[in-house]
């Protein structure tokens, strides 16, 4: 019999997978430190470890030649690093950035992790299936951000982040949640206002305070629950939120 190595984790795909899957990644992972701003999947270039966030969050966005970015997608201990890699690509034109100061994860070299998807079956359908939720988040952005108005996108965002920390505080900065919900900086700042003045959120320098999460889920409305419920379906628990998977 192979002796596992264990790993504690609070990735909730990792713990979702089978004891025999969770040990052919196990065997080669390291637990690391992350900090703000730092790159974990650059654009267009070659993908030398995968990250298992424990907490935190990362954004997956697109990078215009001038440098403008736009979010595709967040995640955090709900998820994985370069989901490229799972459909056999070997590299992405997104590129994947902590926005959260003293995030964790467990790291595993990009080699030892397409050999444990290659020997598991099992495994592999394990990561489609989230990839899966990842598109449907992807897909539900780009409506949200291409329909709704600032605050209500906003909100969604907020609802979305909260899932993947614990506590009620966001540390995040005005620039960062402008290029979520593809606003102008001076937008977001409004509509900051306007979710404080609603009792919802209270916003300081750098931080978001999750004050009233139904009626901000109330506000997000049907812009917030698809993409949880998909996870939920998939792969296991995922947020705190009062919305049914109806």
């Amino acid at each position: 019999m192979n002796t596992r190595t264990e790993v504690r984790t609070d990735n909730l795909l990792l713990n979702a997978l089978s004891p025999d899957d969770l040990g052919l990644l196990s065997e080669k992972m390291e637990r690391v430190s992350l900090l703000r701003d730092d790159i974990i999947v650059g654009a267009n270039a070659a993908i030398d470890h995968v990250y298992f966030p424990d907490d935190g969050l990362a954004s997956i966005s697109t990078v215009t030649s001038i440098g403008r970015q736009t979010e595709v997608a967040i995640f955090g201990r709900d998820g994985v690093s370069a989901t490229c890699l799972i459909l056999d690509v070997f590299s992405s034109p997104h590129e994947t950035r902590v926005q959260m100061a003293g995030m964790s994860a467990h790291r595993i070299e990009t080699e030892h992790y397409l050999r444990a998807i290659e020997r598991s079956p099992t495994l592999r359908s394990a990561l489609l299936h989230y990839v899966q939720t990842l598109l449907v988040q992807a897909e539900h952005n780009a409506a949200t951000n291409a329909h709704q108005r600032i605050e209500v996108r906003l909100a969604r965002w907020l609802l979305m982040a909260h899932d993947r920390i614990d506590g009620d505080e966001l540390r995040l900065t005005h620039e960062f949640m402008a290029k979520m919900v593809s606003a102008e900086r001076s937008g977001v700042t409004i509509a900051l206002h306007v979710l404080e003045g609603g009792r919802m959120i209270k916003s300081e320098r750098g931080r978001v305070i999750m004050i009233d999460r139904p009626m901000l889920e109330r506000l997000a409305g049907e812009c917030y629950g698809l993409p949880e419920a998909e996870y939920r379906k998939l792969i296991g628990p995922l947020g705190r939120g009062h919305c049914g998977d109806g």
